[in-house]
């Protein structure tokens, strides 16, 4: 079969694609911006691909993109009943011990509820409660945080609701097919799909995901920071008598300019945080400093102080008297506001009373020159800080908390207290519900009723809208809509009937069945080095095009990309879960090919003999 010949307009759009993939995967420039350049250059080619400005920007007004920003908020409303909080405490008290029941209940629950409630958050709120679980269990929290990623992401594909490439495929069904995906379509294979891979991690993935991070309680052995946290006393001679502390990290760093930093002041029963007392120091306080001994010992020398080389500096020692000032780890989101500044950029002595005592990068643990590391998503920080920063960061999403000193009670055995619900809880259960039934039953459109339950809850004051506006992920946003066009642009000039063209040649030596699950495979592998709305957005209408060349269902290898764009396992880069874990387990990014690659596999095959056994291939 002959190839149509390829217009420059089509060139054009293959090499902007190209452009455009390679930002993606080196993040020269963030995703979401490297979108809005797409959507720039679209309309500055015009004469080639036939995209004007309102055609570019009509990703904003996408049902698809309102819908997304809609399901943001609801899921946040959903977050702050305290639901899902409490649903950890029962899981303690339920598996607490056993590491077979606390994988099963990871995998158990988080599927289910990333069905219904977007996904990031779930494992926002699931990542402390798994470390707890996994700690009070003795198990190594990496062998849990993995499968969580995981769990959530097969979760996704139980609803329409569940993924933001769901909600985009069902709008391109409407655009090229002409047909309605509902709430509850495609759920009969979701389930399939989690069944399959619940198994697949409590079996083969539980043999093949590493223990990275050992079950240690103590923060500071989790950070590997033994060697870097060390305590001085003050000699009756020091010159650092009578200074604060701020005195004292002015002369570390202008005199002497050491990579060191005071953690805190004690002076008998009564410890101090660093950054923020104004206590001046007396004879006798002891200094917690944080730095290579290298440099403590010539600080030691040159301020007339003693290195108390046999006191090990623990969890328990950095914890102050007042509860507020206490250890905390968290996670970088991958939408924070702290991605790609540095440790020093973003000043948290100096705005937020917080020193930075050390990082994990996957499995690597940084503990010196922080000042000047440009902080990833997925970097996992420990923190000496207070209550009110971490509210802060809770609030903006720049932090994500993932261990704080009052899990010290739950890992040591004692009974979790159950959290409190929010007296808006059946409020938000109510709307949440009554959306979710509303749109199965097609009585308004699923971007109608999503916009209905964000007016419920705020008029309820369930959610505040400065909660909703914060609660969405405008870097995904953006991303979404930047991609539409170019989807448009290859329809428009030819590129993906071309495309379509050297696919189908697949099907003179492959039965419809195999060139659906090439489809799948091709996508998922796509999606695993850009984002999976950008792989979908690409590969929809290359795939219906195909199928209506082979005599193939356009639904069926619809469906398949779809699909396969919720199941980037092979890369930490692929899916936004992936990189929330990464610091916190301690993964190389090795592990999430090793446990990622043969899930991939196995769905491959289940998703297209699933398709196939529920909707038909052919048309």
């Amino acid at each position: 079969m002959a190839l149509p010949p390829l217009s420059t307009g089509a060139l054009l759009v293959f090499a902007l694609i190209g452009v455009a993939l390679v930002l993606f995967v080196t993040e020269f420039v963030p995703t979401d911006i490297t979108a809005i350049g797409v959507i720039v250059a679209l309309v500055l080619l015009r004469p080639w691909t036939g995209i004007a400005a309102p055609e570019a920007i009509a990703g904003f007004a996408s049902p698809a993109t309102i819908t997304i920003v809609a399901m943001y908020m609801l899921s946040a409303g959903i977050q702050r009943t305290g639901v899902v909080q409490r649903l950890g405490v029962y899981m303690a008290r339920v598996t607490r011990g056993d590491e077979t029941k606390v994988l099963a209940a990871t995998i158990g629950t988080t599927g289910p509820i990333a069905g219904l409630i977007n996904n990031t958050p779930v494992v926002a709120v699931f990542i402390p409660m798994i470390t707890d679980l996994a700690d009070s269990a003795g198990i190594s929290p990496s062998k849990l945080l993995l499968p969580l990623s995981y769990a959530a992401m097969l979760g996704g594909t139980l609803t329409l609701i569940g993924t933001s490439t769901n909600i985009l495929a069902a709008d391109l069904a409407r655009q090229l097919l002409g047909r309605t995906i509902s709430m509850f379509t495609f759920t009969k294979l979701g389930v399939v799909i989690l069944a399959v891979g619940a198994v697949y991690l409590l079996t083969v993935g539980r043999w093949l995901t590493p223990a990275r991070v050992e079950p240690e309680l103590d923060l500071t052995e989790k950070f590997e920071l033994e060697d870097h946290l060390t305590q001085v006393t003050v000699r009756a001679d020091s010159p650092v008598i009578g200074s604060r502390i701020a005195e004292v990290h002015d002369l570390i760093e202008t005199e002497m300019g050491l990579d060191l930093d005071v953690v805190q002041l004690r002076r008998g029963e009564e410890t101090y945080l660093a950054p923020d007392t104004d206590h001046v120091v007396e004879p006798e306080d002891t200094l917690t400093v944080r730095g290579s001994l290298q440099a403590v010992n010539q600080f030691a020398e040159s301020f007339g102080l003693r290195h108390l080389h046999r006191e090990e500096v623990t969890e328990d020692l950095l914890v102050a008297e007042e509860r507020d000032r206490a250890p905390v780890a968290v996670v970088v989101p991958p939408d924070s506001d702290f991605i790609g500044r540095t440790v020093g950029d973003v000043k948290f002595e100096e705005r937020y009373d917080t020193t930075v005592l050390g990082i994990r990068r996957g499995g690597e643990a940084i503990q010196t020159e922080l000042d000047d590391l440009a902080l990833k998503a997925g970097d996992a920080l420990l923190l000496q800080t207070t209550d009110d920063a971490v509210e802060f960061w809770a609030e903006t999403g720049d932090l994500a908390v993932t261990y704080t000193a009052e899990d010290v009670a739950v890992d040591a055995g004692l009974e979790p207290e159950l959290p409190s619900l929010s007296p808006k809880t059946p409020l938000a259960l109510g709307i949440m519900g009554a959306v979710i039934v509303v749109a199965a039953l097609g009585l308004v459109p699923i971007v109608i009723a999503a916009l209905g339950g964000v007016f419920a809850m705020v008029a309820t004051r369930t959610l505040t809208a400065a909660e909703a506006y914060d609660a969405v992920s405008w870097n995904v946003i953006f991303l979404l809509a930047g991609v539409i066009p170019l989807g448009l642009a290859m329809q428009n000039t030819g590129g993906a009937e071309f495309l379509a063209g050297l696919l189908v040649s697949s099907a003179d030596v492959l039965p419809l069945i195999a060139v659906l699950g090439l489809f799948y495979l091709l996508t998922g592998l796509l999606a695993n080095v850009i984002t999976p709305v950008a792989s979908v957005v690409l590969m929809i209408p290359i795939a219906v095009d195909t199928a209506a060349r082979i005599g193939g269902s356009g639904f069926a290898f619809l469906l398949a990309v779809m699909f396969a764009g919720s199941t980037a396992f092979m890369t930490p880069v692929g899916y936004q879960t992936n990189l929330m874990v990464y610091g916190p387990g301690g993964y190389r990014f090795t592990d999430y090919l090793r446990v990622g690659a043969p899930l991939q596999a196995l769905l491959t095959v289940v998703t297209a003999l699933g398709i196939a056994f529920f909707w038909g291939v052919a048309a």
